[in-house]
């Protein structure tokens, strides 16, 4: 075997504290390197939907966090990758001065452009900031247009809270969009096989996804990864290549539901 659990849960502790593993390229003295872990309270990400994929063989592993949201800082709806693993080929951003090597990879769901061309441009201050005009018909998702619904009362049905100062109109946010693919098609803002595998092996198996989970906040430093079920079970499903390992016995709290976030 050429890994086993503590090794696993080892990558895991060291992206929760922010520690670049002896696994990242070794660069120059200039570069930077960041190592993330999951987030699902992060400030500038009004969180929607998260999930877990695992692959492996006897030789390699690596655990991939997807999520997407809202990036209310970049104006743009996106799906982000963290990856955790022996195999993973880092994304590095090049730069004359220096180079950005980390373990995440974006990808933009919406960009600016199309927000700018959907936001509501009546009413006073903060009504024409980041809701959607309501007669908007379709919305660009990637390459795909998709019909958009601006009827608060079907977001509502989902626990999403419609925005109650300076929105008199009941207008839909840029966050509450992606919340409500995530609850109706979130086959809308997923990401693909191929682009989870741009930055790990073309050939390694893949195990399993989970998509509900415990989560622990990421900034509860006394309770590392290693200290949590959900990523014991995932080391286990790892090193053995059995996803029969993964019976849970703490509730799944994943949803954007239970998580502040996007709130800076």
């Amino acid at each position: 075997m050429a890994y086993n659990e503590e090794e696993i849960l080892s990558e895991f502790d060291l992206a929760f504290e922010g520690t670049p593993s002896s696994r990242f390229p070794e660069g120059g003295p200039q570069d930077i390197k960041y190592n993330f872990f999951l987030d699902l309270e992060h400030g500038y990400c009004e969180t929607a939907g998260s999930k877990i994929h695992l692959f492996a063989d006897t030789a390699r592993w690596v655990a991939v966090f997807e999520k997407n949201g809202y990036q209310n800082r970049g104006g743009v709806a996106g799906a982000e990758l963290t990856y955790i693993g022996n195999c993973v080929d880092y994304p590095v951003n090049r730069y004359p001065e220096r180079n950005y090597i980390s373990n995440v990879s974006e990808i933009v769901l919406i960009d600016g452009e199309e927000y700018e061309r959907i936001q509501n441009k009546e009413g006073d201050g903060l009504e024409t900031f980041e809701l959607i005009d309501p007669n908007t018909r379709e919305i660009k998702v990637r390459d795909r247009y998709i019909p958009f619904d601006n009827d608060y009362r079907n977001y509502k049905k989902f626990g999403i809270e419609i925005r109650d100062y300076d929105n008199p109109k009941k207008l839909i946010g840029f966050g509450d969009l992606i919340r409500y693919f995530n609850e109706t098609d979130p086959a809308i803002i997923a990401v693909t096989d191929d682009e989870i595998r741009r930055h790990i092996p073309r050939d390694i198996p893949k195990l399993m996804t989970i998509n509900e989970f415990y989560f622990s906040s990421a900034y509860n430093k006394e309770n590392p990864p290693s200290s949590v079920e959900t990523y014991q079970l995932i080391a286990k499903v790892l090193t053995n290549q059995d996803i029969s390992y993964w019976e849970p016995v703490l509730a799944p709290n994943n949803s954007w539901r239970n998580w502040e976030s996007g709130n800076l």
